[in-house]
């Protein structure tokens, strides 16, 4: 009876039996045979070994100028009591000799270092329902979503609320070209996917930076949050405590030895936690911005495998090895047994 009983639990515990359980589908079983390896490396190195060649070379014809004006722009021995001053005078004038020519667009960014936006609390301090919805207003879910800006000292709510929304970005640049005013184009700076979909355009700015600490820039009362680009821009958190985001583009050609003019407002508080500011000036390519990794990082993987191709031919002449007959193998074996 005991026997029994174990063997009808055995049965019962038994799964349903199908291919896939069992690993009885079928499959596809390569045989690596030396022409097969030496064959695959070799095509993985003529197809990436060009690809990073056209991107090396696409990198290298992109004129990118970077300026840090952090230090250069704070005369006094106190740099935080300064630009904590609001009544100081923050305008510093940059000057930037262009190297080789520009052509037009010309992207203009700012680049922080030593700002970690990725901080846990710091990217959880915002309400994307506020950000879409002009309706939403529920002090509490606003409150535990912003913490610690979500309200002002009366209790009253803040649009846009949160850490990231309070520390925007609000250095500002004018630039000139040989002493002729250029413009630069603040429109469509930000994502398509960002304006429409996670900012209303119905949704004003309120009691934003009326707080008892003002964290950065302010915002335009009479604008709905979708066309505020600066702030839709900021609020795409960086991954990484080094980052440069968007500030605009100059549409017109610079050529090389032009002397390029930048007039920065330096209000961005950046010295209460040892970071840096810079202005950054780059031209495009198929391949983005300035960025030489992707094409070193092709042409290191193709010279590898062509090198690995090689590093075979010759194993192979000088030391062949005799294959043995695929038919004896348990899967062609059972496949014969099976068709007879």
């Amino acid at each position: 009876m005991s026997v029994s009983g174990s063997e009808s639990a055995a049965s019962a515990n038994k799964p349903k039996y199908s291919k896939f359980t069992q690993q009885e589908l079928p499959a596809c079983k390569p045989l690596l045979t030396p022409g097969i390896v030496i064959g695959a490396f070799s095509l993985i190195g003529i197809i990436f070994v060009p690809i990073g060649l056209a991107s090396l070379s696409a990198s290298q014809e992109i004129v990118e100028l970077i300026d840090r004006y952090d230090e250069e722009c704070v005369t006094a021995s106190d740099k935080i009591g300064f630009i904590q001053d609001s009544k100081a005078n923050k305008a510093c004038t940059r000057k930037i000799t262009v190297p080789k020519p520009m052509k037009g667009p010309i992207h203009v960014y700012y680049q922080l270092e030593n700002f970690y936006q990725n901080h846990r609390r710091y990217v959880q301090s915002r309400s994307d329902q506020q950000l879409r919805d002009k309706d939403y207003k529920d002090p509490k879910a606003v409150a535990k979503a912003c913490d610690p800006e979500a309200t002002t000292g009366d209790g009253s709510l803040i649009v846009p609320c949160g850490l990231i929304a309070w520390s925007l970005f609000n250095d500002t640049y004018a630039f000139s070209v040989n002493k002729k005013s250029v413009t630069v184009n603040k429109k469509d700076i930000a994502w398509a996917s960002d304006k429409n979909s996670k900012f209303g355009s119905n949704v004003f700015p309120v009691n934003f930076q009326k707080g008892g600490l003002i964290g950065g820039g302010n915002l335009n009362d009479k604008l709905p949050l979708s066309e505020q680009e600066d702030l839709i821009v900021w609020m795409r958190t960086a991954a990484l405590p080094t980052f440069r985001k968007l500030y605009g583009r100059i549409e017109t050609d610079i050529m090389a030895s032009d002397e390029i003019t930048v007039v920065i407002q330096n209000n961005y508080n950046t010295y209460s936690f040892g970071g840096t500011k810079a202005v950054v000036l780059s031209t495009a390519s198929w391949i983005g911005g300035k960025n030489n990794f992707i094409g070193v990082a092709y042409v290191a993987v193709g010279g590898i495998c062509l090198l690995l191709a090689m590093g075979f031919v010759v194993l192979y002449v000088v030391k062949p090895r005799a294959l043995g007959d695929p038919a004896y193998l348990s899967w062609n074996k059972e496949a014969a047994e099976y068709s007879h």
